[in-house]
């Protein structure tokens, strides 16, 4: 029998076994979920990127052509750079609320719970690939925008894209991760699509700048996380916003701090995972 002492010490579950941080683990993880987005790009990515686009056809083609402007600029150049947030939201919610659900549901979440990743390795393996598939969609549409006719989505801002374009495409990431906890099946993760994901966002003043609308309606648009994001991710492009960047921020910060902190404690817990 071997007498020397062992080095095994028993961990609470979630606790990575594996030093501060597990990267080799971490980083499985994220290749794995960029990988399976990957193999289907044509609907993860492209088909996206082409549904945004449509949205810009529709709106410069019904209300563009007639000369309209918007906070000093054409109907066009003011819609463009919130169709492009709105596709990376949209997409980081889908691919975040998919992985987890698709365990529970097909039997395989232990491919999920059982390596040895902390609670914080789990998420963030996780959060960063939605945030890769949200930035490949929005780079897909800024690059064809670029070619555009009558469409001008130069950077004017550039720290301010990337930073409203990740605390939006984290902030979505995060609700997606909660939706795929309480889940039980694709149907719950649709309702929460369509009847909070959706409707957020096409209330954000993404078509329409909230100054031309009634106070009360203007207090909830204020109210409304996504607006922010918007507003930001324009700024970057036409460097003028909707609402000072600074307070954006600064919700979008505290947002994502409430979501990250109530995930990581359910998360930890196995709230509706291990039953």
């Amino acid at each position: 029998m071997n007498d020397q002492p062992s080095n095994w010490v028993a961990r609470n579950p979630g606790e990575s076994a594996l030093g501060a941080v597990n990267w080799v683990g971490l980083r499985a993880l994220y290749i794995k979920e960029v990988r399976r987005f990957f193999k289907v790009q044509l609907q993860t990515i492209w088909a996206p990127a082409v549904t945004t686009l449509l949205y810009l056809v529709i709106f410069t083609v019904a209300l563009g052509r007639s000369g309209r402007m918007v906070m000093g600029v054409s109907f066009a150049d003011f819609l463009a750079p919130g169709l492009i947030v709105m596709g990376m939201l949209q997409n980081a919610f889908a691919n975040s609320s998919f992985s987890l659900l698709v365990g529970k549901i097909q039997g395989t979440i232990i491919d999920y719970v059982m390596p040895p990743l902390s609670t914080a390795e789990l998420m963030s393996g996780l959060i960063a690939a939605s945030v890769t598939r949200a930035v490949l969609v929005g780079l897909a549409v800024w690059f064809i925008m670029l070619f555009w006719p009558g469409v001008h989505v130069g950077v004017y801002h550039l720290w301010a894209v990337v930073w409203f374009g990740l605390m939006g495409s984290i902030m979505l990431s995060l609700l997606g991760l909660l939706t795929s906890l309480w889940a039980e099946k694709f149907d719950h993760a649709a309702a929460v699509t369509n009847f909070v994901v959706v409707p957020l966002s096409l209330l954000s003043g993404t078509f329409y700048s909230v100054d031309h609308l009634q106070p009360a309606f203007a207090a909830i648009s204020h109210a409304n996380p996504f607006f922010h994001v918007i507003s930001g991710f324009r700024y970057g492009f036409l460097a003028q916003a909707d609402s000072p960047v600074a307070i954006g921020s600064a919700v979008l910060l505290a947002v994502n701090l409430v979501l990250a902190v109530v995930t990581y404690v359910l998360l930890r817990r196995g709230w509706r995972i291990r039953n």
